[in-house]
């Protein structure tokens, strides 16, 4: 694997009031910080542009909204096209506890072939329903990947090594489904998953796109699909990732998610 180059990936649809914020703090710990605009409205597509002209981070604007999933993948091109090799994902919500980004990329620097995931510890703020259904994905992620492998497969604070989530995020949900389904595919792979524990907060300010219908109805989807993937490799013997090679050409960004970004920030190329 090449030298260990990562950066912070902050997918973002309309979260004007947290955004920046979130990128200032994180900056405090690592300087290259890469935004996604997952289609915003106009006070968050302004926002996220503020960012990019004071030269806090690497911007990109994807021209429809398409999920937080979709906003991870093209966080995930951009992130390769600029030269790194890992992302640490951060909800720009504010939820997180940032001032545990040194000890996920330690940990990742460590082990640069490894997954590593935040295992949350919740305060009294955390909706009790939110609780339960998170509850829920992690008995059926324990059920895909192996007891215990993933700890929560819901939290968004975690560090990707970019190659093996190229080869795993094609097949996966482009909502609120994309967290849980990659953590499980790139567990398949063999990868090693390290589970840290994180604080997470809900903060006044914060907005969350979780729609409760539709997500959690993707979400039981994704779960439905992956059992009947791991039953039917079972079965019939066979791997449940096949081997692929390694992605070597560009990956082209959708039409439209090239701009505005800052000019010759510390790695652009």
């Amino acid at each position: 694997m090449s030298a260990f180059r990562p950066c912070i990936l902050i997918p973002t649809y309309d979260n004007p009031r947290t955004v920046r914020d979130v990128v200032l703090r994180a900056r405090e710990h690592l300087a290259d910080v890469v935004v996604v605009d997952d289609g915003s409205h106009e006070e968050g597509r302004a926002a996220v542009a503020g960012i990019g002209r004071d030269g806090l981070a690497h911007v990109t604007h994807r021209a429809q909204n398409g999920g937080k999933g979709a906003a991870v993948k093209t966080g995930f091109a951009f992130a390769r096209e600029l030269g790194f090799t890992h992302a640490l994902q951060v909800d720009a919500d504010g939820q997180h506890a940032l001032e545990d980004i040194p000890d996920l990329l330690n940990v990742a620097r460590a082990q640069p072939g490894a997954l590593i995931l935040g295992r949350p510890e919740y305060d009294e703020s955390a909706p009790i329903g939110r609780r339960i259904a998170r509850n829920i994905t992690i008995f059926w992620t324990h059920m895909e990947a192996g007891w215990g492998v993933i700890a929560d497969p819901m939290c968004g604070f975690r560090v990707y090594p970019l190659e093996s989530a190229l080869r795993a995020c094609a097949e996966c949900g482009d909502r609120m489904d994309f967290d849980p389904e990659i953590a499980v595919r790139i567990a398949w792979t063999g990868a090693p998953v390290v589970n840290l524990p994180t604080k997470v907060r809900y903060v006044e300010g914060g907005v969350s796109h979780f729609k409760l219908f539709l997500d959690n109805w993707l979400i039981s989807r994704m779960h439905t699909r992956l059992m009947w993937h791991r039953a039917w490799c079972t079965v019939l013997g066979r791997p449940l990732v096949p081997a692929l090679p390694a992605p070597s050409d560009p990956i082209v960004l959708e039409k439209g998610a090239s701009e505005p970004r800052p000019a010759e920030l510390p790695g652009d190329r």
